[in-house]
């Protein structure tokens, strides 16, 4: 009864509170493609061996550049893609794609490229802290059965996507190094890279996009067969592989709070050889800096933190967007025009990527390990509010898979989460501890959320309206063209 006051309480609270920080404005920021351009070495134009002109240049064949490839590809333009290594990647990341970003697939025409790569499906996770668990199930109801999340082994899924793109006569998959943006009177007018057999070419197209560039545990399968642990280690000083630093900080550190039926087997892993491989953790928030002849997504673009695996997802999400924007022009000559257009996909691509962005970074943060009390309250109050169930449980759940994109959502939860927790510590009578305690985690949760939310820029994120570049239209339409927002109810 008192948890379920709580809740009444928050909810009402948090509706009001909720919109303190929307008042904040995002200041513009400058990097991404000016760092590309200033670090790129222009190469002398003789030097080089011109390859002919191609509608887009994309550089990069990862998730985000071989599935742009593909769509754009299947409207007819003519693509050229430029990727350092076309074997199959190797990696420890990008090996979850949230129901979310399977969704993105379908609208794509990709989802065969999870089929016959022994991939998981994912129905919703488990939280485990000392000693009690919490199963948070994805909303997925209203969908047909093959929608969920997937699980598997990113170089598999990689190379799938790559294949598709490759099998479509307009587009051409090459492997080269980029090593600049070509870029005459202030517009970038394609590319210089070197190819395989290290020959200086020079691509020209009116359009090139980039898209290369104790703590939690969390165990997914990547297979039929194999179970990947990922361990979050939030230091400058991470424990060397080579010299067995690292094997003995996961043995004497990491696995007492592994699952008793995980514990052989981690301790299996870790002895066997080569099988450590670390891989930093890298925040950017999105910084638009438009630049005619040339647009930046993927990972060249924003990046979070990988705990929630929603890279993918939002990377897939921003193909679409871009895919859609670029649909009704028939010429991409007028650089100066198609830049001023597409300003409306550092919008409209908000709802997913900060929701995702926010979510993911936040519960690394509130998650890695600390002395401070307020933060082992926050942890707590996290469990607590999974565990009611229900709208609250199907409410993080939704924004987490990326089924309910809705930045008001996350901050209602979050909100409502709070003064949740608030709520807990002052129970069952106040006193001026449980008021100190109260106060501490009220400022702390917000220290916490409110940088991230100023990161991803306050007024495009939650008064999409009131930006200008919102209503642009493609170059030559008149009139404004009026956009739909969606919203969901958790």
């Amino acid at each position: 009864m008192a948890e379920q006051y709580i809740v009444v309480v928050a909810s009402v609270i948090a509706s009001l509170s909720g919109f303190v920080f929307l008042y904040y404005d995002s200041l513009v920021r400058f990097w991404g493609l000016t760092k590309l351009k200033r670090s790129a070495l222009e190469l002398p134009k003789e030097n080089s061996e011109a390859v002919g002109t191609t509608d887009i240049i994309i550089v990069g064949a990862g998730v985000a550049g071989a599935a742009l490839a593909y769509s754009l590809g299947k409207d007819g333009r003519q693509v050229l893609v430029i990727e350092r290594d076309l074997n199959a990647p190797n990696r420890i990341a990008g090996e979850s794609l949230l129901p979310g970003g399977y969704l993105k697939l379908i609208e794509l025409g990709l989802q065969d490229c999870v089929d016959e790569i022994d991939a998981q499906r994912i129905l919703g996770y488990i939280l485990y802290k000392d000693g009690k668990n919490v199963p948070v199930s994805f909303p997925l109801e209203k969908f047909q059965p093959h929608v969920a999340g997937r699980n598997f082994h990113n170089g598999r899924f990689v190379q799938k996507l790559r294949k598709k793109a490759a099998s479509l006569h307009n587009v051409n998959l090459e492997q080269g190094i980029v090593t600049s943006l070509l870029e005459e009177n202030g517009i970038v007018k394609g590319v210089h890279y070197k190819n395989k057999s290290g020959q200086i070419l020079t691509a020209y197209a009116p359009l090139t996009i980039v898209c290369d560039d104790p703590s939690p545990i969390l165990f997914y399968p990547i297979s039929s067969t194999e179970i990947r642990c990922f361990v979050n280690i939030p230091s400058e000083n991470v424990p060397s592989v080579s010299n067995g630093e690292m094997a003995y900080f996961l043995k004497t550190l990491v696995a007492p709070k592994v699952l008793p039926e995980l514990y052989n087997s981690f301790i299996f892993a870790i002895e066997k050889k080569d099988n450590i491989r670390t891989m930093p953790n890298k925040i950017m928030a999105a910084a638009p800096h438009p630049t005619p002849g040339a647009i930046l997504i993927g990972d060249a673009f924003n990046m979070r933190h990988g705990i929630t695996g929603g890279g993918m997802t939002v990377a897939l999400s921003d193909v679409v967007i871009l895919r859609d924007l670029l649909r009704p022009l028939h010429d991409l000559s007028d650089a100066s025009a198609i830049c001023n257009y597409l300003e409306s996909f550092y919008t409209l691509r908000k709802p997913m990527s900060s929701t995702i962005n926010t979510l993911a970074n936040v519960v690394q943060k509130a998650f890695s390990a600390s002395s401070d009390p307020a933060m082992e309250n926050i942890q707590q109050t996290l469990f607590g509010y999974l565990r009611l169930g229900g709208f609250f449980s199907y409410g993080i759940s939704a924004i987490f898979a990326g089924l309910c994109p809705h930045p008001l959502s996350l901050a209602f939860h979050f909100f409502a989460m709070t003064i949740y927790g608030v709520g807990r510590l002052l129970l069952p009578f106040p006193s001026p501890k449980r008021l100190w305690d109260g106060a501490k985690l009220l400022w702390v949760a917000s220290s916490i959320l409110l940088p991230f939310i100023h990161s991803e820029g306050v007024r495009q994120t939650f008064f999409p309206l009131t930006v200008p570049a919102y209503y642009r239209t493609p170059p030559g339409n008149k009139g404004e063209k009026v956009r739909e927002e969606t919203a969901c109810i958790n």
